[in-house]
């Protein structure tokens, strides 16, 4: 039967497009993922991850080569060293493995800096304090202790080490400085809000000041309501930027349907709770306290010194190195320690 018209081109059309369709995805196939059930069953609350992108996160966190473990000298080393002011109590054979420890996770590999120089220079006189390397390592040795000990809540017995930051370099690829926008006050697209038009610099007043996370408002019109768009701006700029820094979703922390509900949300909501105040905590006590000890090139262009978010860390993924401990194999990087705040539904 002869169809009338151009009827007949346009089935025989479709009908080579569909055949085609089949060749192509009969030959060729989408990229592999994989789902992970971070939230309740059946309230969609997944992860999907293409398998390529896993696989490139493995090679981005292996972990450096481990020093061996020594046997005790029978000495402290600060029987043995001068002005050890930090782990002066360990036994000196531990303490040189950890020098040794902390040279491969931080210092240059190569040149006059390289190794030991880096904080002790070339002169042979470990104990001068001198260079400002010397004296940001030691505020940062008590800091990796501190982190180790008071907010386990958050690093868990995983820990962290230099290493965890630095991964081989003596700057961590990942800091941030204060960046009050472009003069024109004008919204622009920015790393830091997931290359949105959201809030510029969402670190300063939420990472090291103490403004209040939130969208939806405790109080009724008029009575104190500080919830305006610009307030949620802010906070869904930090929020892009705490996903982008682990690879995840909102649906990582946060049950879709009822995001300020705590009881609906996903243990990781906790973690990151505290993981913030966690980053306050650094940025304040430790890093600012060292304002006046970086030479002003190792400054940010408005006088400031560098700090941490949560990309230092994490840095695309999940965890910190995939979740790998290195901090079992240094126990002395860990201080006794106090307890942490709780949050506020606990």
């Amino acid at each position: 039967m002869k169809l009338p018209g151009g009827i007949g081109l346009r089935i025989g059309a479709v009908v080579a497009v569909v055949a085609a369709c089949f060749v192509i995805f009969g030959t060729f196939h989408g990229p592999q993922t994989k789902s992970v059930q971070h939230g309740y069953r059946g309230t969609g609350m997944d992860l999907v991850y293409a398998r390529a992108e896993l696989v490139a996160a493995r090679a981005d966190n292996g972990l450096p080569d481990a020093i061996d473990t020594v046997e005790p000298a029978g000495q402290k080393s600060s029987e043995v060293y001068q002005n050890v002011q930090v782990l002066g109590d360990i036994d000196v054979a531990e303490f040189n493995r950890l020098m040794a420890s902390f040279a491969a996770w931080v210092a240059p590999k190569d040149g006059p800096q390289a190794g030991c120089a880096y904080c002790h220079g070339n002169e042979g006189n470990f104990a001068s304090d001198a260079l400002y390397t010397k004296r940001v390592a030691r505020r940062m040795l008590q800091m990796t202790r501190h982190i180790n000990a008071d907010w386990q809540p958050h690093v868990q017995k995983t820990g962290v080490t230099c290493y965890t930051c630095h991964r081989g370099q003596p700057v961590p690829s990942y800091v941030w400085f204060k960046n009050p926008g472009p003069a024109s006050g004008m919204a622009v697209p920015t790393a830091a809000g997931g290359t949105s038009s959201l809030l510029t610099d969402p670190y300063t007043p939420y990472l090291d000041g103490t403004a209040e996370i939130r969208v939806a408002s405790t109080t009724a019109l008029p009575a104190g309501d500080r919830q305006s768009i610009k307030q949620t701006e802010g906070t869904y700029s930090l929020m892009m930027h705490m996903a982008n820094s682990l690879g995840v979703n909102c649906t990582y922390c946060h049950n879709t349907r009822a995001f300020s509900n705590w009881s609906q949300s996903t243990p990781q909501r906790v973690s990151a709770w505290y993981g913030i105040r966690m980053v306050r905590d650094i940025d304040r006590n430790y890093l600012e306290s060292l304002q006046d000890t970086f030479p002003v090139t190792r400054l940010g262009p408005h006088g400031d010194v560098a700090k941490v978010n949560c990309t230092t860390c994490h840095q695309g993924a999940f965890k910190p190195l995939l979740g790998a401990s290195m901090v079992g194999s240094y126990p002395e990087l860990i201080a006794s320690g106090s307890e942490p705040p709780k949050p506020p539904h606990m």
